[in-house]
């Protein structure tokens, strides 16, 4: 990947560069610390090439992220004083380990079941002021027009039941859409059941106001690669002189990196038999966990890491997507607000031999993923 010369902000690959570069991460609440140790080796390798002062921000078109995965990419993103992104990739996993524990409180047990069953029946687990006021403080008034690269984050209007994307690329076509990034942020977040719906609007140039009723990303693309490649490709068919002279299907010049922030499949947690006797309540409770969540998100996930795979193997650039998941989380390690100091430490380290483990691509047929032949490690694959 070539960088994009900070003097000239406007200019994106593929005018500057050969390849359409596209960073993608999931949601996962607290298990964010596992893309944000990722993208920590990521950005180090760069600066080994390019300096100190390199930034993820400056070698990708797109940077798509859903839940804790809109978080980070609104921080690898968002603009300081001096017009550089805001956070460092390292900085972000240290900012998960800091703030964690205030945005998740874990209570004391007090008959646990008995309490997350109030809890699911009276309202959301989290009251998310801490979150919502520390997105705010960080992000300011930053808007989405001025991400430093160009930024898709999903999230769902409950109001109209349907996805809204905040992408850069479509702030011109609708001005309204050109929110606050903290309001992004507290949207794509608003998981159900955990944290509270986020309601705002916002007023374009002319006037024109805009309601938003959202909750989380996750309930429309939890792993948001296609949306990014959808999004790039939209641009070629409407004729953005940007990306000229480049085919709707010229996927040979696209480059996706997409991390996941890992499953318990592993576990094989639920079942037929169980579901079978499940009602309103078992689904969105049981064990501890929510069933109806991880379903949709898990599954959607996988669809589009078995789509996009299968569309650059088919046209020969399957050197060209890189999908970085552990299926083998288990216990509090795959927990969304589990937000205890020995897990969060757990958490990183999950992160850390991820960088070591083989690349895979998710089978169907059972589920996992499997190691590709000649791969290489995780690691090997971001360097190269």
């Amino acid at each position: 990947m070539e960088r994009i010369p900070s003097s000239i902000p406007q200019m994106r690959p593929p005018t500057y560069g050969n390849l359409i570069t596209i960073l993608s991460v999931d949601g996962g609440g607290v298990r964010g610390i596992i893309p944000a140790t990722i993208l920590s080796f990521l950005e180090s390798q760069l600066q080994v090439l390019d300096g100190e002062d390199a930034r993820l921000a400056d070698y990708f078109d797109v940077v798509a992220g859903t839940s804790t995965g809109g978080l980070i990419t609104a921080m690898l993103t968002a603009p300081n004083e001096d017009g550089r992104p805001l956070f460092t990739a390292k900085d972000i996993k240290a900012f998960y380990l800091e703030h964690c524990p205030k945005i998740f409180p874990q209570k004391r047990r007090m008959c646990g079941a008995i309490r997350k069953l109030m809890k699911s029946l009276a309202g959301p687990k989290y009251d998310g002021k801490y979150l919502q006021w520390l997105i705010r403080e960080k992000l300011g008034q930053s808007r989405l027009h001025d991400a430093l690269a160009h930024i898709v984050i999903p999230s769902f209007d409950i109001k109209y039941l349907q996805p809204v994307v905040f992408s850069s690329y479509e702030v011109k076509r609708s001005p309204c859409l050109d929110v606050h990034l903290s309001d992004i942020c507290i949207s794509t977040s608003a998981a159900p059941t955990y944290l509270p719906a986020h309601y705002f609007k916002n007023q374009d140039h002319e006037g024109n106001v805009r309601e938003f009723h959202l909750i989380d990303g996750g309930v429309a693309a939890n792993n948001p690669t296609l949306v990014a490649v959808t999004q790039v490709t939209k641009q070629i068919f409407d004729e953005n002189p940007d990306f000229f002279p480049i085919k709707p299907m010229d996927y040979g010049r696209f480059l996706v990196i997409s991390i996941g922030t890992g499953s318990n499949k592993i576990e094989h947690k639920y079942n037929a038999k169980m579901a079978a006797r499940w009602g309103i309540l078992g689904w969105l409770l049981h064990g501890g966990s929510v069933p109806l969540v991880d379903a949709f998100s898990q599954g959607s996930a996988d669809m589009v890491d078995f789509h996009i795979s299968v569309l650059f193997q088919a046209l020969h650039s399957e050197e060209k997507y890189l999908r970085i998941q552990d299926d083998t989380l288990e216990g509090k390690d795959f927990s969304v607000d589990v937000a205890t100091q020995a897990n969060l430490d757990k958490v990183q380290q999950i992160g850390e031999m991820l960088l070591h483990k083989p690349v895979s691509r998710v089978n169907l047929g059972n589920g996992l993923s499997e190691p590709i032949e000649n791969g290489g490690t995780n690691a090997e694959a971001l360097k190269k």
